[in-house]
C-alpha cells in the first residue's frame, strides 16, 4: 500500500510519536461522563495487589466502561436541509407520532424515526441539525426496553427543540431503556449549536427519537444502521416550498 504524503509544512512524524499518532487515530477517546467508570476499576486493579483474580476483573471492568463511554470523531456532511442521526444504532421506527406533550408542540403527529442503541453501541448524542435550543424538558418515567413501541411515552426522557437558521423545528428525545437510568444532557435553552456536536449520553442501553417538521423527507429504513454524526435521516422541507 503506498504510504500517505505528508501535507507540505507538516513535520515528518518518527519512532515513538508517530507510533502515539497511530494510537491516537485508532483508539478513540472517552466522554468525560465515563472517567469515574473508568477510574474507579482501575483504581482496584492497582490496589489489588498480590490477588490476581483483582487485578484482572479491575482491568476488565475497566476496559469494557472505556469501550461504553467511547467518544469517536465524526464528520457530518455539509449538505444544506439535511437531519443526520442523534445517535449509533439500529433505526426501530420510522413513523409518525405526536411529540412529547411537555413541549406543547400541539397533538398533530409528525414524521419521526427512533434509533436504538443496545449496550455495544456509541452511546453519546450528536445535533442532528445547527440551530439554537429553544427547550429542553426532562420527563420522569418508567425503566420498559427502550426497543418497545410505548418506551416513547411511558419511559423517562430529555426532550431537547432545536429551531434552524429557517425556523424550522426538529425534536431529539432521548430515551431511557431497561438497563439504562441515567440521561446527560448538556445542552440548555440559548445554546447554539453546530450539526454534529456532543450534547450528551445515555447510561447503558436507550433509544433516541427525532421527530422532523411536516413535509420532510425521510431517507432510512427499518432496521438500518445509523452512525451519529453522519448518517442522512431526512431532508428539511426547502424554506422556499
Amino acid at each position: 500500500m503506498a504510504r500517505r504524503p505528508t501535507p507540505p509544512g507538516t513535520p515528518e512524524r518518527t519512532g515513538l510519536g508517530h507510533v502515539v499518532d497511530l494510537v491516537r487515530h485508532a483508539i478513540p477517546p472517552l466522554h468525560p461522563a465515563g472517567l469515574p467508570f473508568v477510574a474507579a476499576p482501575l483504581a482496584a486493579a492497582v490496589l489489588g495487589g498480590k490477588r490476581r483474580w483483582v487485578r484482572r476483573a479491575g482491568l476488565v471492568a475497566a476496559a469494557a466502561c472505556a469501550a461504553f463511554f467511547r467518544h469517536p470523531r465524526r464528520v457530518p456532511p455539509n449538505r444544506r436541509g439535511v437531519v443526520v442521526a442523534p445517535a449509533d444504532g439500529e433505526v426501530a421506527l420510522v413513523d409518525t407520532a405526536v411529540p412529547p406533550a411537555e413541549l406543547g408542540l400541539g397533538d398533530r403527529p409528525l414524521p419521526r424515526v427512533s434509533i436504538f442503541l443496545s449496550v455495544l453501541d456509541v452511546h453519546v448524542q450528536r445535533t442532528p441539525v445547527s440551530g439554537t435550543i429553544r427547550a429542553v424538558r426532562h420527563q420522569r418515567g418508567q425503566f420498559r426496553s427502550a426497543d418497545l413501541p410505548e418506551a416513547s411515552t411511558v419511559n423517562e426522557r430529555n426532550s431537547m427543540v432545536i429551531e434552524t437558521m429557517t425556523g424550522q423545528r426538529v425534536v431529539v428525545v432521548q430515551i431511557a431503556g431497561l438497563l439504562a437510568r441515567r440521561i446527560v444532557c448538556d445542552a440548555v435553552p440559548g445554546d447554539v449549536l453546530t450539526i454534529g456536536d456532543t450534547y450528551g449520553l445515555i447510561r447503558f442501553g436507550s433509544r433516541v427519537d427525532t421527530y422532523f417538521p411536516e413535509g420532510t423527507e425521510l431517507l432510512v429504513d427499518l432496521g438500518q444502521r445509523t452512525i451519529g454524526g453522519e448518517t442522512v435521516l431526512a431532508v428539511l422541507p426547502s424554506a422556499d416550498a
